[in-house]
């Protein structure tokens, strides 16, 4: 049960990291025993010949019954009912969001947030996960997000309140399904704009937000909420959400409410820039969706830059399954948030492992390299503080201990020869 990586070059995932060659780490039983000189003995010992290890990566924001590759589209509240109610095409659906989530172990994320599901897969797919029924990394799940009647995504992987009372009973439901985090639907998304310039408008009440705060609360769990428009971060944050997926330009009064209730934002950079900058003959999107797309990308990429100089935290995510956001392109995400939003590499890096575990109160299980945390490890062949594009192929992944060598994520290469056109 001991395993000793002999001889690594170590990125611990702190703030200030900087790489430490020829160091040992030695695991037993999963958790990392120490770091340092290690004679290993008694140890299976892998030689990393000075090779990268580093965390594994935290996505903060995934929805797992979608691949994000594009393709026809399809009535997806339609499918998403026939997965609630009937059983067989759930159990399909099932098999379809466990192959996700190993796609995402085998490209180096080791813990996700899983913020906007159907039914209650995501809390079954990871009690599998944890019992060692199935391969994947550590979740955090939400299931189905809440949001107001005709909110983002209501009808898929979000179902409705009409009021406070039944808002709070499905609060209640998603406690009984051994929700890790209650996820709301606070704002608009690019696709429910019906004005040019306006992607972000505020549909949930703020007593309806404040009601499912104060139950989610209640009972331990925290909240996520879906917003891009200041007017939705005031509304989100002073009514009781922990943290802002996705964001925008903020002002004044949506900064001092952030830093007041030690808010947090979560940036996801990932499935706003092909929209807002492929070819629209490639897209098959109207200038209007465009243009909105636009507005989405430069308020998230503005509003993290307003947050970090604010000293408000800054996490990541992908939004995966949005189209062209995939399972396995975590590391387009740090590229994009080192390039826009003008961090280091080093901070980037930081931001993906240790804070974001900080963020949704893992920083003491998982999210760097020292004594007493899970074996949660992305090795890779070169230095990512480099080039993040040595991540897209890990040379291992290490999980809670177990090894997976030189591990194939199922890749979509017209997406990725797209996507690879068009990076900054």
């Amino acid at each position: 049960m001991k395993t000793l990586f002999q001889n690594a070059t170590v990125l611990d995932g702190t703030r200030d990291m900087t790489p430490q060659a020829h160091t040992d780490v030695l695991v037993e039983n999963g958790r990392i025993v120490s770091v340092g000189p290690c004679d290993g003995e008694g140890a299976q010992v892998v030689d990393l010949k000075n090779k990268y290890l580093m965390p594994g990566l935290c996505n903060l924001h995934v929805h797992l019954p979608a691949g994000g590759r594009p393709g026809k589209q399809r009535d997806q509240k339609k499918l998403a009912q026939l997965v609630l109610r009937n059983p067989i095409v759930k159990q399909v659906a099932k098999s379809i969001c466990a192959s996700y989530a190993r796609d995402e172990l085998f490209s180096g994320v080791t813990t996700l947030r899983a913020v906007g599901g159907l039914s209650d897969i995501d809390t079954d797919l990871r009690d599998r996960i944890n019992s060692g029924k199935q391969i994947g990394p550590r979740i955090l799940a939400a299931n189905m997000a809440i949001g107001p009647v005709g909110g983002h995504m209501v009808g898929t992987v979000a179902e409705a309140a009409e009021s406070e009372a039944q808002a709070v009973k499905m609060v209640q439901q998603r406690v009984a399904q051994k929700v890790d985090l209650i996820k709301l639907m606070v704002t608009g998304g690019v696709l429910d704009a019906t004005v040019r310039g306006e992607p972000g408008v505020l549909k949930m009440p703020p007593a309806l937000i404040r009601a499912c705060c104060d139950e989610a609360h209640r009972n331990g769990l925290r909240v996520a909420a879906h917003v891009q428009s200041a007017e939705g971060v005031r509304a989100a944050v002073s009514n009781g959400v922990d943290t802002i997926e996705h964001g925008a330009i903020l002002d004044d009064a949506a900064i001092d409410t952030l830093r007041e209730k030690s808010g947090a934002v979560v940036c996801t950079i990932s499935p706003a820039f092909p929209l807002a900058k492929f070819d629209r003959a490639i897209l098959g999107v109207s200038e209007e969706v465009q243009y909105n797309s636009g507005v989405v990308l430069n308020g998230m990429i503005e509003g993290a830059k307003q947050a970090l100089a604010a000293g408000i935290p800054v996490g990541l995510g992908t939004d995966t399954g949005c189209p062209y956001t995939t399972h396995y392109n975590m590391w387009r995400e740090l590229v994009f948030f080192q390039k826009f939003v003008g961090v280091s590499p080093a901070f980037a890096l930081y931001t993906a492992t240790l804070l974001n575990a900080q963020l949704v109160g893992l920083g003491d299980e998982t999210g760097s390299i020292e004594p007493g945390k899970s074996a949660d490890f992305l090795i890779t062949d070169s230095d990512p503080l480099q080039g993040f594009e040595t991540i897209k192929d890990p040379y291992m992944v290490v999980m809670r201990g177990k090894v997976f060598r030189q591990p194939k994520a199922k890749k979509y290469k017209q997406t990725d020869d797209l996507l690879d056109r068009y990076m900054p």
